[in-house]
């Protein structure tokens, strides 16, 4: 089990031994504290949902950044640059990560 995951949701384990299935969490009193297999692993999924988003985002924005000198008041967007822009806004309302995106094709 992911100790990270075990800390956000046990708010009294103040430490934790072993890894895995063989995890142990204690409180500030020594006494073991009995962990949700099932709350833990939800947990460390969301945070790993969560860390697969992020890593997407900076993937897109850094598209977006190079592609930010065409929005200059001294330059005109054709057509399918802002809709190259705008699918790359959108981007996460379909992907999760970078394993399942389909990045648009830059014009």
């Amino acid at each position: 089990m992911d100790h990270k995951a075990i800390y956000a949701l046990y708010s009294n384990v103040k430490t934790i031994s072993g890894s895995g299935a063989n995890a142990v969490a204690k409180d500030a009193d020594g006494n073991v504290v009995t962990l949700d297999s099932t709350a833990v692993t939800t947990k460390q999924n969301q945070f790993i949902a969560a860390e697969n988003l992020r890593l997407l985002r900076l993937k897109r924005n850094e598209l977006l950044a190079e592609t930010d000198y065409l929005g200059l008041s001294d330059n005109t967007m054709t057509a399918a640059q802002t809709t190259y822009r705008q699918a790359l806004r959108d981007i996460t309302n379909n992907a999760t990560s970078l394993d399942d995106v389909t990045w648009p094709t830059k014009p």
